[in-house]
């Protein structure tokens, strides 16, 4: 069995490698049963994701999230993926789970924006200066080029740190201070935070836009108000989201959306024409575990032997 720890996959793993493995995989027919989540405190959770297809890989992933480890210095995102055999149940890997959450993570939402963003975007906004953050800018510039990228947190020095970190990539980032102009100047809007309530509001949003939601994997989480999904077209990882994120709980509840119109990635992937990219988006990944085994089964297709 191979092990990849963070550092292997983090040198030799781009988010860019990901994004067609992972289109092929959400268009598998595969078994991911419903994800276990347990709540270990107010804010800290256990998460369990298995995934099979049959006579090729199964795999199973766990992921602590311990949102206080900022404040120690540490990760706050923690696992490990183990991919086994379909055909013989023999153990293939051992990789990071923290490694390939975040590039998985970011190869979605990039699939999703490559489905569903309009052919020419001019502005990316990024609402989160987290780990994600630029894995997720990485992964919109994989699929779109964006004269600007504008970078917005709570924490301005944070952001601004991460500001300085990215342009030396040469991409074209830039701080700001005022998410309402900023969101109302994007044609993307990427956000990754663990805010509890709403920091876009659907008034904000130009016609076209596109929204890509990570951070809320919780009831009691949300990035985007109500009127963010108001006549737009609604995209999902996984319809475990449909119960785990307040994003879409709120909406659902008031009837702003129907449960029967929001659409699955994997159906996307399968039928791209059924988008009209002339009409605002949103996609809201929880994380699932089909994007898991995708990914973990080409990291160890690519680096068997070289671990």
């Amino acid at each position: 069995m191979y092990r990849f720890d963070f550092d292997f996959v983090r040198a030799r793993v781009a988010v860019a490698d990901l994004i067609e493995p992972l289109r092929r995989g959400f268009a598998l027919d595969v078994e991911a049963p419903s994800r276990t989540h347990y709540a270990l405190g107010p804010a800290e959770s256990l998460l369990v994701m298995p995934c099979w297809r049959k006579a090729t890989h199964l795999g199973i992933k766990i992921v602590t999230v311990f949102p206080g480890n900022v404040q120690r210095g540490l990760p706050s995102v923690n696992g490990e993926y183990l991919l086994l055999s379909a055909e013989t149940g023999e153990a293939l890997a051992l990789i990071d789970g923290r490694a390939l959450t975040l590039l998985r993570t970011a190869a979605v939402s990039a699939l999703a924006a490559d489905l569903l963003a309009i052919p020419r975007p001019d502005s990316l906004l990024m609402v989160g200066t987290g780990a994600l953050a630029p894995y997720l800018i990485e992964a919109h510039l994989a699929i779109r080029s964006y004269r600007s990228i504008a970078i917005w947190g709570r924490n301005l020095r944070k952001a601004n740190q991460l500001v300085e970190t990215l342009a030396r990539k040469g991409w074209p980032v830039r701080l700001t201070s005022e998410l309402e102009k900023a969101a109302r100047e994007a044609d993307v809007i990427s956000c990754a935070t663990m805010a509890e309530s709403p920091l876009i509001k659907g008034s904000w949003l130009r016609e076209a836009s596109h929204l890509d939601l990570v951070g809320s994997f919780r009831p009691s989480m949300s990035e985007a108000d109500s009127d963010c999904f108001r006549d737009a077209f609604v995209v999902v990882d996984t319809p475990d989201a449909l119960q785990e994120s307040g994003d879409l709980i709120e909406p659902l509840k008031s009837k702003v959306i129907r449960r029967e119109d929001i659409a699955r990635l994997s159906g996307l992937v399968s039928n791209p024409a059924s988008q009209n990219r002339s009409r605002r988006s949103v996609f809201k990944s929880v994380g699932c575990a089909v994007a898991d085994l995708a990914a973990a089964a080409w990291i160890h297709k690519q680096y068997a032997g070289a671990a």
